[in-house]
């Protein structure tokens, strides 16, 4: 059985969620259950930049603008949430895209 993780306010929690063609990140505070943020491959800002949805580097960049929007709103650490996929690939190049921004998890 896998442990519930929840996000407060000092700590939301970001969840990624990978499909087969796309992979998106939310920022969501679990007290008032509000998304904070979202960035996706399917995001208007990044679907200019991309040919193709679903390769590491649109899972950097989406990594990196929702960093920056962390960075925006004061959120400093959060807490990751990758449900019950597997740490590596897209999803690891995505956190490891928003460890290089500064944001600590």
């Amino acid at each position: 059985m896998q442990k519930k993780l929840k996000g407060t306010l000092d700590r939301p929690r970001l969840y990624i969620f990978k499909s087969n063609k796309h992979i998106y990140a939310q920022i969501i505070n679990d007290n008032n259950s509000k998304v904070l943020t979202t960035k996706s491959s399917i995001s208007p800002d990044i679907r200019n930049y991309i040919k193709s949805s679903s390769t590491k580097e649109i899972s950097e960049l989406i990594g990196t603008s929702i960093a920056k929007v962390c960075i925006q709103q004061n959120i400093k650490k959060v807490v990751f949430d990758r449900g019950k996929k597997k740490y590596h690939g897209k999803i690891k190049a995505l956190a490891d895209a928003i460890r290089k921004e500064g944001i600590n998890f």
